[in-house]
């Protein structure tokens, strides 16, 4: 019987690190767990409450690690398993939960399984735990359906059969490397059910559901009115589409947010719910209708799922409003916490998103101020842009696929600078596996605790307010107000209030009650009495 739940994680902020590019501990130019265990002093310090730790199991790195060739083992670049149990211990020391990603909707081709079917016959058993069909066309020379990769480029790869043929086709919605599971096969869900039980049995706290919406795939042999176009909409950093369109593609998925889904995960949190601790599932699910992100958290199935609205939105008093609205009214009937992120590994980074630090700085405080849990991506802290990275040394799938059209991720990818000073800023003393620009000096970790106006003590102090004065993360509800065009204006419980103006002007007005600004995006707002003055693209905290 599970102990009394807690329910942490209903208001927990959480730190994603990227293993790769947090820190190294060996020389080799790759960040790893050893690494990550040396930073929990520092994530301590900066007051968060969990860490979600991006893939570190076996694989080739075809594509950052969520290639899983070994769910249940850490891969040598990282360390060993060993170095992940001490992770898990050390982090508790700190009063910090360790949620671990995982990979059900594809396993690298290098798995054990799949080399198996490949060298099985068409039909068998060791095929059925992958998506095998004939091909189209004459002598099935054709792909079983038009979809796209998210990559680019076709989701089939046709297979040599051990006679020296050409033969079946097999499904990877990601890289080639990346072939889908079937999840209608019950292989699939006893072995990622053993797979769970590995790693809580190990004392992890929670896992994040990579890609959560696409285990089930419906109509799998028809073909799609427009794949090209729905490749383009299923990327967060798409800019020439309209919402209409984007919407439009995102309702009409074949491989995404099928119903099959739903009955995958109340089996896997039978499997949780085992367990003592208030252990948890988030999902990455990027669907429309939003609305149906709820399904994702209702009784007897996970406890949160991952809000992009941020990671898009513009800034804009409008938008934001409706955003946050429409969170709070799609997860009221599951009695879900909502979630805020402003950027992770798939996006690009919110400062070179918005182009302004100023408006990334406040959007960071509203975020920070809202009800729900909180999710930070490493780097974000400290307010660093993506990195420009030369063609020759680009790594992720969707550069390599497209030809280069596509710069991928890999910008957002880049390793953390620690200290100013030092070869790799801190990093390693070897050769970084991604170069870091020079104008990440300005950004280390070194030279941000030592100014009182970083983005570094901007994060810290809206985080310990968060936690220790003002209980910001709670359930506790949030009511906007009239406020002047381009502001945007709500009160919390206990006194407190924010405004944030997206105007590049200030902007007069009155609050109902005086009250004393406790922090800022960024100097230049002033409170007198009952009257404020709101700086240009700046957001405050007020105390009443």
């Amino acid at each position: 019987m599970s102990e009394q739940k807690t329910n942490w994680w209903r208001d927990a902020v959480i730190y994603q690190v990227y293993p790769r590019s947090f820190r190294d501990s060996n020389s080799d130019g790759i960040g790893d767990i050893p690494g990550a265990i040396q930073g929990l002093p520092y994530l301590a310090e900066l007051g968060i409450d969990a860490i979600w730790l991006s893939p570190f199991y076996k694989t080739p790195n075809k594509d950052g690690g969520y290639d899983v060739a070994d769910p249940r083992d850490v891969d040598p670049m990282f360390g060993t398993l060993a170095d992940a149990e001490s992770l898990i211990r050390e982090a508790h020391a700190h009063g910090i939960k360790v949620i671990f990603d995982i990979v059900p909707n594809h396993f690298s081709s290098e798995h054990k399984w799949f080399q198996a079917a490949l060298a099985a016959a068409p039909g068998s058993p060791e095929r059925k735990r992958f998506h095998f069909y004939d091909g189209r066309g004459v002598d099935g020379n054709e792909p079983p359906n038009n979809w796209n990769s998210l990559f680019n480029g076709p989701s089939w790869t046709r297979v040599t059969e051990t006679d020296g043929k050409l033969g079946q086709w097999y499904l990877h919605l990601f890289d080639s490397s990346q072939p889908d599971l079937n999840w209608e096969n019950p292989d699939v869900m006893e072995d990622f059910k053993t797979t769970l039980r590995f790693w809580l049995d190990r004392g992890v706290d929670g896992f994040r559901i990579d890609v959560a919406h696409g285990l089930a795939k419906d109509e799998i042999l028809k073909d799609h009115r427009d794949p090209d176009g729905l490749t383009k909409a299923l990327r967060v950093d798409t800019t020439d589409m309209t919402k209409e369109e984007r919407v439009s593609l995102l309702t009409d998925m074949p491989f995404f947010d099928r119903d099959g889904v739903h009955p995958i995960y109340k089996e896997w949190r039978k499997v949780i719910d085992e367990y003592d601790g208030d252990r948890m599932f988030v999902a990455e699910a990027y669907i429309y209708p939003t609305s149906r992100l709820a399904r994702y958290v209702r009784p007897g199935e996970l406890h949160q799922v991952f809000n992009f609205d941020f990671l898009l939105i513009e800034w804009d008093a409008d938008a934001i409003k409706e955003a946050i609205l429409r969170v709070f009214d799609e997860l009221k009937e599951v009695g879900a916490p909502p979630t805020w992120a402003l950027d992770n590994h798939d996006s690009p980074r919110v400062v070179s998103r918005l182009k302004r630090e100023a408006k990334a700085r406040a959007l960071a405080l509203i975020a920070h101020a809202l009800p729900g849990s909180l999710y930070i991506y490493q780097g974000e802290e400290l307010g660093l842009p993506d990195g420009d990275i030369a063609p020759e040394f680009r790594m992720d799938p969707a550069f390599i696929r497209s030809g280069g059209k596509d710069l991928g991720r890999d910008g957002a990818r880049i390793p953390l600078p620690w200290s100013s000073a030092e070869r790799n800023f801190g990093f390693s003393d070897g050769t970084s596996w991604l170069p870091q620009p020079a104008n990440y000096k300005e950004f280390a970790i070194d030279i941000e605790l030592k100014a009182s106006d970083s983005f570094l003590h901007l994060y810290k102090k809206s985080l310990e307010l968060r936690k220790n004065h003002l209980g910001l993360g709670g359930d506790a509800g949030i009511t906007f107000q009239p406020a002047p065009s381009g502001v945007v204006y709500f009160k919390r419980p206990a006194g407190f209030a924010l405004l944030a103006n997206t105007t590049e002007s200030p902007v007069k007005l009155q609050i109902d009650e005086p009250a004393k600004i406790i922090h800022q995006s960024q100097p230049g707002s002033s409170v007198e009495g009952n009257s404020v003055t709101l700086a240009g693209n700046t957001t405050i905290w007020l105390q009443s």
